[in-house]
């Protein structure tokens, strides 16, 4: 064949190291933004353009992630002539017979598609997504009767199902006894490693540097000792502030305009408790959790088993003559697991027949605690996205008592009651935002014409939340 020209950016020092590693499990990463995927797609063809008949395994957790993270990345840098692409059975070949065969693993029930698979070198993209037993299963692929020397790399960052073997091996260096710690490699790589990004995104660090402390020493830093304890340490409740709205998520509550929009979001319980959140959204995207309606176990309806018909018989009565919701076209979130219909009527079947209406919510957990996370930050003023009104006793109880899962790190222990803050990140989910990147104060010369003044009273359709506000 006549001669190509293939041009790559060259490596930075990390991923050099990531390059010449000769350790049989290598495990690249340990921050967000240290250039993991390019790393891999990289060596990946290098290793398939050097050696021929060489066979290369590229996994990640879903095919979506794999199009969008390898795929489409590698069919665009390819030149033509010396590839092939099969997209039913997601197989790249090489003009040598070299080749990369492109997996996915979203649980155990995949792991039998393993089974007969062979492969020289296996990459792992993102492997605190899996767990210990998966990456066994999935490694046992490795394995052949060729020269070429058998090898496993790892991209990863603290957090995910994943977190704790992973630490356990590279980190912490804790070996089982059939585990070999001359094996194993780790390099370590930040965002600031990544001379490229930080020359194409010069804010991402400043939105890392932005994040609530632990997920910032995680995905900034790739601290992994971090995730202990309270889930939303980043959650203030201060009655001393009340009045002003400064530097605290509670406050106290006041009659909503008449054109914000308002929501509910719904967590569905019987032999556990259901939770019910009503929110109004201000001029500026900002959330309030207005009322809430919190049965089944726990205060007020302490020992009683509420069922789907009185609740939302309840939940029809309340938003029929409450001050705040009466007369609200109100927007309903809930659950997905409600439209289940497999054992007769679904829950959301019997909420349609007493006239309350939701639409499905995205359930992405680690995404709906992130956008929790987002509101709860302070900007340069003192002023979060979320206020809940001091009235909803359950969330301002449960929230501060969640904390991290043992075995799933960046979640919480769903063995505690959670209800409140599942329903709250279903409705957070269906409006995301991004983090509050804090800005450096300007200084503005004073204008006379300017009503934004601590201390200014305010007509009531203006939300003003250092202000104290008259309602007429």
């Amino acid at each position: 064949m006549s001669q190509v020209s293939l041009a790559l950016p060259p490596p930075n020092k990390k991923q050099r190291l990531f390059f010449s590693d000769r350790h049989k499990v290598v495990a690249f990463g340990g921050a967000r933004g240290g250039g993991k995927s390019w790393a891999v797609r990289v060596k990946a063809l290098l290793l398939c353009l050097k050696n021929k008949g060489i066979k290369i395994m590229i996994l990640r957790r879903t095919y979506p992630e794999l199009q969008e993270n390898h795929i489409k990345p590698f069919l665009s840098l390819l030149p033509p002539g010396i590839y092939s692409y099969n997209d039913g059975k997601k197989v790249l070949r090489f003009f040598n017979g070299s080749e990369i065969l492109f997996k996915y693993c979203a649980g155990d029930k995949d792991l039998p598609l393993f089974q007969g698979l062979e492969c020289d070198v296996l990459f792992i993209d993102e492997a605190t997504q899996f767990t210990e037993y998966q990456f066994n299963v999935v490694s046992a692929c490795v394995r052949g009767v060729n020269d070429f020397p058998k090898r496993i790399y790892l991209t990863c960052n603290p957090g995910g199902v994943g977190h704790q073997w992973v630490k356990r091996i590279f980190i912490d260096r804790d070996f089982k006894k059939d585990e070999d710690g001359n094996d194993y490699s780790f390099i370590q790589s930040l965002v600031t490693d990544n001379e490229a990004l930080m020359k194409s995104q010069p804010d991402y660090v400043r939105q890392l540097d932005s994040l609530p402390e632990k997920i910032k020493k995680a995905w900034r830093f790739g601290e992994w000792d971090i995730f202990a304890g309270q889930f939303f340490e980043d959650f203030v409740n201060d009655p001393e502030h009340y009045g002003d709205r400064e530097r605290t998520h509670v406050i106290a509550p006041f009659q909503i305009p008449d054109d914000w929009p308002v929501y509910r979001s719904y967590d569905f319980g019987y032999s556990k408790p259901f939770s019910v959140g009503w929110w109004a959204v201000d001029y500026d995207g900002r959330i309030y959790r207005v009322l809430e309606l919190y049965g089944g176990t726990t205060e007020p309806n302490e020992g009683v088993r509420w069922s789907p018909d009185k609740q939302f018989e309840e939940i029809r009565r309340i938003e029929r003559e409450h001050p705040l919701l009466r007369g609200k076209d109100i927007v309903g979130v809930a659950d997905p697991a409600i439209w289940d219909s497999s054992r007769g009527e679904s829950i959301a079947d019997m909420a349609a027949s007493k006239g309350i209406v939701f639409t499905p919510g995205d359930n992405s957990r680690i995404a709906g605690w992130m956008q929790m996370h987002y509101r709860f930050q302070f900007d340069e003023r003192g002023i979060p996205m979320i206020y809940i009104f001091n009235t909803c006793k359950a969330f301002i109880r449960t929230i501060p008592s969640l904390i991290y899962s043992e075995t799933r790190a960046e979640d919480l222990d769903t063995s505690l009651e959670d209800h409140v803050a599942d329903e709250t990140r279903y409705f957070c989910m269906s409006r995301p935002i991004s983090p509050t990147v804090k800005k450096s104060p300007k200084q503005v010369a004073e204008d006379p014409l300017d009503l934004w003044k601590d201390g200014a009273e305010l007509p009531s359709f203006v939300p003003a939340p250092r202000m104290t506000v008259k309602y007429y």
